[in-house]
């Protein structure tokens, strides 16, 4: 399952092209730091190193992620082993994740949250292997686990810290005492430090981006309402028996009394979620453990009847089918505007027309003059104009998260290409403020880019150093 999977994602891998996000790691990959506002370095550095390899290779870029899905299948596979599952049910848990669409739509791209899932299937089989054999040794593991997922993202904590919530109530208690365990926990966060210390530096922006995103500021953003909504499609409808199952035999089942500390695991992470107003998609991050956990009796009840196991099968293969369509770019890129995929798939419609966005944009600015510069309202756009216009890139700025701390312009900038702001946040800052162009991504795709404006402005009213601030995107 593994192999197919990753054999599967690189297979499509050069198919439509970056993401708006694959373009900021990109750029953040140049500017190599312990951090930035929105995220740990793991990533950014991964883009450089892959861009090292082949500047100018999606598939190149993509491989990391490739071979982290392989790994979460594995690691499923292994959870599902510690759990009491033999090899049948072992292989539907490899299998259950591999066309989980959270999986798909994120194996599919460089994300971080590709590697957050790995990082949680790693943390899940080691713990629940250290709980099983009682080897304390193994939580020393289990903190390098957690040290190296903070330099994902920082979602591995909250799941740290409510498996020790879990322990303190249902136990076993007597694993805290371990000396293994504080030690994997200061290995932790000693990895963790360097990023923290910058995070000190730069005044947290991380917390103002996470109260931003709780404001519907990203477009993966929802409504507190959605997010148990939506756990309902991150694995597939149909697997949704499965993985409930397995929560309730995590929290009743007397053979697996040692892993009760997992269902209250999740309760507190799904809570904190809920709470702070996070992605829907930060609960489904626990999908290895609830998917290897519900495999084995869903392997048992649909062997109970031939005619059960065949329903169950061509169920399971439709599903894998439509998940694929959904998350993968299957569809031929002149026909997804005529779909409902951009309406389910957020991040499709952001992976289509970047060289032709780019290239408006880089136009826009060369008419401007050899002094104007482009400022984007987001890293994406500006992202695009360094990828594909770099004997332009140093004139290219935007005003969110890490490109905002990499400005601003230069002092004496008169000229400038705004794109994708509205003329009131342009105007009490610009002598002139005049419309040029509508950027279109010549495939009907309604992304976040389609028909953004592209406006040049002249006479700053303010020093560069002091209109910056005003501009600032968290987000």
């Amino acid at each position: 399952m593994a192999v197919l999977t990753g054999l599967g994602l690189l297979a499509v891998s050069a198919r439509y092209g970056y993401h708006r996000d694959e373009l900021y790691f990109l750029a953040c990959g140049r500017h190599l730091a312990w951090g930035y506002p929105d995220q740990p370095p793991l990533v950014p550095l991964l883009a450089h190193a892959m861009s090292s390899i082949n500047p100018h290779s999606l598939v190149v870029l993509r491989l990391p992620s490739d071979l982290s899905v392989a790994a979460t299948c594995v690691l499923t596979a292994v959870i599902a082993r510690e759990l009491g599952a033999d090899r049948r049910g072992q292989t539907f848990a490899a299998l259950a994740i591999a066309i989980s669409s959270i999986t798909l739509a994120s194996g599919h791209l460089l994300s971080t949250t590709t590697f957050g899932l790995t990082s949680w299937a790693a943390f899940f089989a080691v713990t629940l292997h250290a709980l099983r054999t009682h080897d304390g040794r193994w939580w020393l593991l289990a903190g390098v686990v957690v040290g190296l997922g903070l330099l994902d993202n920082d979602l591995v904590l909250v799941l740290a810290t409510a498996t020790i919530v879990g322990v303190l109530i249902c136990g076993p208690r007597r694993v805290l005492l371990s000396p293994w365990l504080w030690c994997g926990a200061a290995v932790a966060i000693a990895l963790w430090t360097p990023y923290l210390i910058w995070q000190a530096h730069h005044g947290w922006p991380q917390l103002a981006i996470s109260r931003a995103i709780a404001r519907g500021s990203s477009g993966t953003s929802a409504p507190r309402w959605q997010i148990p909504v939506q756990q309902l499609f991150l694995a597939s409808p149909p697997l949704v028996p499965v993985w409930v199952v397995g929560l309730v035999r995590l929290g009743r089942s007397p053979a697996l009394r040692r892993c009760r500390a997992f269902a209250v695991a999740y309760a507190v992470v799904f809570l904190a979620v809920l709470v702070t107003g996070g992605k829907p998609y930060y609960v489904a991050l626990a999908f290895p453990l609830l998917l290897a956990a519900g495999a084995q009796p869903a392997v048992d009840w649909a062997s109970q009847q031939r005619e059960r196991l065949r329903t169950w099968t061509i169920v399971i293969a439709v599903t894998a089918v439509i998940d694929a369509l959904i998350t993968l770019p299957l569809i031929p890129v002149d026909e997804l505007h005529a779909t409902p995929i951009e309406a389910m798939n957020y991040d499709a419609g952001e992976t289509v027309g970047w060289p032709t966005l780019a290239a408006q944009m880089d136009r826009a600015l060369r008419r401007a003059g050899p002094d104007a510069v482009l400022v984007t309202s987001n890293y994406g756009e500006a992202g695009a104009v360094q990828r594909y216009y770099p004997r332009d890139a140093h004139r290219v700025y935007a005003v969110q998260n890490a490109y905002w701390l990499w400005g601003p312009p230069p002092d004496r900038t008169e000229a400038v290409v705004a794109v994708g702001f509205d003329p009131v946040r342009l105007s009490p800052y610009f002598r002139s403020v005049s419309l040029v162009a509508l950027l279109d991504n010549h495939h009907g795709v309604d992304d976040d880019e389609q028909h953004a404006s592209v406006r040049l402005c002249h006479g700053p009213t303010l020093p560069w150093p002091q209109l910056w601030p005003h501009l600032k995107t968290y987000g």
